[in-house]
């Protein structure tokens, strides 16, 4: 197990150049659907792009995860047909995605710590800029909400494209994001709680701070190149706390 002091000494070498904390949204600061499943979710767009399309690919048919079948949609409106794809189908599953999202941030509560984390950014540095798989009116509702009230203490929110372009994996998020701040990527820290999240930051050259509770993910994001990983925004909260401190 990593000591504090660990933390501490990756997270201030970490956090040295580092000019805004971009933040994933499902997980880091919420988990939205409360451990879930978004099957029926997956299951209703299904059957509304087969009223669009006429048919769906087979790995789309097997997808049971909200987001995961909102890329592979996006996969298969891209492949080269002789007659294109209607883009209404992917507005559609993108619009019942997103009211789903709507809901469920009526009732979501921040990750511990998370009020914290964005009180201490906002205070000491750096700007703090959500990015994420999410759509962005369900992301500012929730930092408008009773149980958070943060949201003039967000930078900027980017969300889920419209026509469900460059999800991550995919880096555009990440790289809209950076050209909203004017930073070059390795002044940008990425923080998530997924693979895709990593790979995203990777691709676009920022660096990567995993949050998770698992330590086999934990292990996983380390052993692909993830520069620290923490269960926790404390140590986050403390190294910032610490570096905005005089000597």
């Amino acid at each position: 197990m990593s000591s504090a002091a660990d933390h501490g000494a990756a997270l201030r070498e970490l956090l040295k150049n580092v000019r805004a904390v971009l933040l994933d949204f499902d997980g880091p600061v919420t988990d939205l659907f409360r451990g879930r499943s978004t099957a029926p979710v997956a299951d209703e767009i299904k059957a509304a792009v087969r009223a669009v399309w006429g048919s769906v690919d087979p790995q789309v048919d097997a997808c049971d995860d909200s987001h995961g079948i909102l890329r592979l949609l996006r996969e298969m409106y891209d492949r080269p047909v002789l007659e294109p794809l209607d883009p209404l189908g992917l507005v559609t599953a993108e619009g019942i995605v997103t009211g789903y999202e709507y809901e469920a941030v009526k009732t979501a509560t921040p990750a511990p710590h998370l009020v914290r984390l964005v009180d201490v950014l906002f205070k000491h540095g750096p700007p703090l800029v959500i990015v994420s798989n999410n759509s962005d009116g369900p992301i500012w509702e929730f930092f408008k909400s009773e149980r958070v009230q943060r949201q003039e203490k967000v930078c900027a929110v980017v969300g889920r494209d419209p026509f469900l372009r460059d999800m991550k994996p995919h880096p555009g998020s990440v790289l809209r994001a950076l050209k909203h701040l004017d930073l070059p990527p390795e002044s940008a820290l990425l923080v998530g709680d997924q693979l895709t999240d990593l790979s995203a930051a990777q691709q676009a050259g920022t660096p990567f701070l995993g949050y998770t509770q698992s330590p086999e993910r934990a292990a996983r994001m380390l052993d692909l190149g993830a520069q620290w990983v923490v269960s926790s925004h404390t140590p986050l909260i403390e190294t910032v706390k610490s570096m905005s401190s005089p000597n």
